[in-house]
This record gives C-alpha cells, structure tokens and sequence, in this order.
C-alpha cells in the first residue's frame, strides 16, 4: 500500500525531509530563474538603449590596392561616432583596416569609404561602430 511509509500513515506526523528538500530546491530554482531573467532583460535592454551608433555594409568593390566600402550609417544626429572597417585576403588574413569618424549632424549618413590594402581583398568586414568624444 502507498499510503503506508514504515508503517505510518502518510502526513500524519507533517512533512518527510524529501518532501521539505524538494520544496526548497523549487524555491531556490524559482528565485535563481527569475534572477537570470532580470539579468538577461537588464543587458538585452541596455545593449538595445546604449546603441546610438550603427552601421551597415551595403556593397564594396575591390581593387589591387584599395576597397571602396558603400557605407550606411545611423546615429543621433548629436552623436559622434567612430566605425571601424577591416578587409581580408583570400586566407583571412587581413590587408587593411580603417577607423572612420562620423561627426556630421545628420542621424543617418551615406558614404563612400576608400579602404587602403596592402594585398587584394575578398571581403570587408564592419568590425563595429561606437560613440566618441567631441574633440574641440
């Protein structure tokens, strides 16, 4: 009979030290879970809010010497920021970089940047784009 545990009836002398484990192993999982899920909200918000620079790669062409790099750019029209381009060779080596500075007071931006190599490139590759300080 399940009811029966050595001999006594189930409940009659209050809770087992299994059921008082597994009632604290669901409160500290709960806790933890909803702790991971504040910290994961509180960095998915501030990766979202602290984006005020951004850019994209809409098309390149490669030459021996050099990349020109359509570049489109999407900021605060007060921010300064700085998007650095980096092109690779045929075996991923890289054969240029550049820091572009973006201070016009536009909120999105086109431009043609001209990316020196120092071998032919393959690819370019936006490596990121942040916000810089005003130099004065």
């Amino acid at each position: 009979m399940s009811a029966v545990r050595e001999g006594l009836p189930e409940g009659r002398y209050g809770r087992t030290q299994d059921a008082r484990a597994d009632r604290k192993l669901k409160i500290v999982g709960s806790v933890l879970g909803v702790g991971l899920l504040g910290v994961v909200g509180w960095i998915g918000y501030d990766y979202v809010a602290g984006q005020t620079v951004s850019a994209e790669v809409i098309k390149y062409q490669v030459s021996d010497s050099q990349v020109e790099v359509h570049l489109e750019v999407r900021k605060d029209a007060s921010a300064r920021g700085v998007c650095t381009l980096s092109s690779q060779d045929r075996d991923h080596n890289e054969v240029g970089r550049k820091d572009v500075v973006f201070d016009q007071h536009k909120s999105r931006i086109d431009e043609l940047v001209v990316l020196k190599t120092t071998a032919r490139a393959t690819t370019v590759e936006l490596v990121g784009c942040t916000t810089a300080a005003a130099t004065g």
